[in-house]
C-alpha cells in the first residue's frame, strides 16, 4: 500500500507532499504553527501589574539611564515705571534625577514534550501565564517601594529661597499608633483627607491621584463606607470585588495590591501580623547586589508602612526591554525533547516628584528616609 500524500501545512515554503522521517528537526517540520502561549504571558503580566500605567514610564534605548530634569517654581513682582525689563536672576532652579537600569529580570521553566503530550490541560498556557505573574509582582514591588522612599525625601530643588516641597508620611490614627489602626476604616478615610489637602498645599495637580493599599484595607473601606457614598453604586458584584469598587476619596482612586510593602512585608496572610515574605530584603543600597541598581530599601525601611496616596509624577519607571517571551526551538528542542520557555524584563525604578508622594504609617515618629 503507497504511502498516503501529506499537506505541508507546519513547513514553510514547502510543497513536498512526502511524510518527513523521524529525527526531522522541530523547527522544519512545525515551522509555521502558533507559539499560543506568548500571548498568555502578557495577559498575565498586564493583569497583574498596576503600578505601570499609574507612574511616569519612558522606554530606555541605546544608554543605561534616563535623566528626568526638575523644574522650580518662579516669582513675581510689579514693574516700576521707566525701569528695564531684563529678567530675574535664577529665575527658575532646576535639578536632575537619573534613573538607572536592574539588571536582566526573568523567569523560565523547561517543558519536556512528553509530559506535554501526556497532560489533560494546555500545559504551555499556564507556564507562561505564571512567568507573566513573577515579573509583574515584582515589577509592582519595585515601583511601590520607590514611591514610598520618595515620600520620606526633600526636593532636589534645594536652591536659595527656591526650595520645594517634599514627600509626606502621614499616621493613620493616633496616640500609641498600633499596627491595627491600618486596618480600620475611618482613621483611612482621615488619613486620605489629610493626604488630599497636604497634596493640595503643595500644588501637586488633582489629575491622576490614586491610592495603594492592601487588600484586607480595600476590604474594610468597602465594608464600613457604603452608606456614605465611597462605594460607586453603579459599579456593584464582581466590579466591587475586583479592586476598583470604591471610586474615590477625596478626589483618590483606590485600587489594591498585594504587592506594597505593608507593616515590613508585601500583603498579608489571616492577620497583619503574619504577613507573606519580604522579597529583595538585602539591597539597602543598590549597587548591584543580586542584579538591583536602584536603592529599594530593606524590610526594616517598611515596618510601620500602609498605604501609598501618589500622583503620576510621585516615580518614573524606564524598560530596556518591555515583557517579552523567548523560547528555544531547532536543535535545542531536538537534543532535549523539550523547550526552555523564558519571560525577560529589563527595568528600574526611582521616586521622582516627593511632592506628590504620601506615605501612610502607624507609628507616632515618622519613618525615617533612606
Amino acid at each position: 500500500m503507497a504511502n498516503a500524500l501529506t499537506t505541508a501545512l507546519g513547513r514553510q515554503n514547502s510543497t513536498a507532499s512526502t511524510p518527513l522521517a523521524l529525527g526531522t528537526a522541530y523547527d522544519t517540520k512545525y515551522d509555521t504553527y502558533l507559539k499560543l502561549f506568548s500571548g498568555e504571558l502578557f495577559k498575565g503580566f498586564q493583569h497583574n501589574t498596576i503600578a505601570r500605567d499609574l507612574v511616569m514610564k519612558r522606554t530606555l534605548k541605546n544608554g543605561k539611564s534616563l535623566q528626568f530634569i526638575y523644574t522650580g517654581r518662579m516669582s513675581s513682582s510689579y514693574h516700576e515705571p521707566g525701569t528695564p525689563i531684563l529678567g530675574q536672576e535664577n529665575a527658575m532652579p532646576v535639578a536632575e534625577k537619573t534613573i538607572v537600569m536592574d539588571d536582566l529580570l526573568i523567569s523560565s521553566a523547561f517543558v519536556y514534550n512528553l509530559d506535554e503530550t501526556l497532560a489533560h490541560y494546555e500545559l504551555r498556557g499556564e507556564i507562561s501565564k505564571k512567568i507573566g505573574y513573577a515579573l509583574a509582582e515584582t515589577y509592582d514591588r519595585n515601583i511601590f517601594r520607590a514611591i514610598t522612599r520618595g515620600a520620606r525625601k526633600a526636593s532636589p530643588i534645594s536652591a536659595t529661597n527656591k526650595v520645594e516641597p517634599g514627600g509626606t508620611t502621614i499616621q493613620v490614627g493616633s496616640g500609641t499608633g498600633a499596627a491595627a489602626d491600618a486596618l480600620d476604616a475611618a482613621k483611612l478615610v482621615t488619613a486620605f483627607y489629610d493626604a488630599a489637602a497636604v497634596l493640595d498645599e503643595k500644588g501637586v495637580s488633582s489629575q491622576g491621584r490614586v491610592a495603594v493599599l492592601s487588600p484586607r484595607q480595600y476590604y474594610a473601606l468597602i465594608q464600613q463606607t457604603g452608606d456614605s457614598g465611597l462605594v460607586n453604586r453603579d459599579s456593584q458584584g464582581s466590579s466591587l470585588q475586583s479592586g476598583n469598587g470604591i471610586v474615590e476619596i477625596a478626589g483618590i482612586k483606590i485600587y489594591k495590591s498585594m504587592n506594597i510593602p505593608f507593616q515590613g512585608k508585601f500583603g498579608t496572610a489571616t492577620t497583619i501580623d503574619n504577613a507573606g515574605d519580604f522579597v529583595g530584603a538585602d539591597i539597602p543600597d543598590g549597587g548591584g547586589i543580586n542584579g538591583v541598581n536602584n536603592n529599594y530599601g530593606e524590610a526594616a525601611s517598611f515596618d510601620t508602612s500602609c498605604g501609598l496616596i501618589f500622583q503620576k509624577e510621585a516615580a518614573g519607571v524606564v524598560e530596556a526591554i518591555g515583557p517579552q517571551v523567548q523560547v528555544t526551538s531547532g536543535d535545542v528542542s531536538v537534543i532535549y525533547q523539550g523547550d526552555i520557555i523564558l519571560g525577560r524584563l529589563a527595568m528600574g525604578a526611582d521616586y521622582l516628584n516627593p511632592a506628590a508622594a504620601v506615605e501612610l504609617h502607624t507609628t507616632n515618629t515618622a519613618p525615617t528616609a533612606f
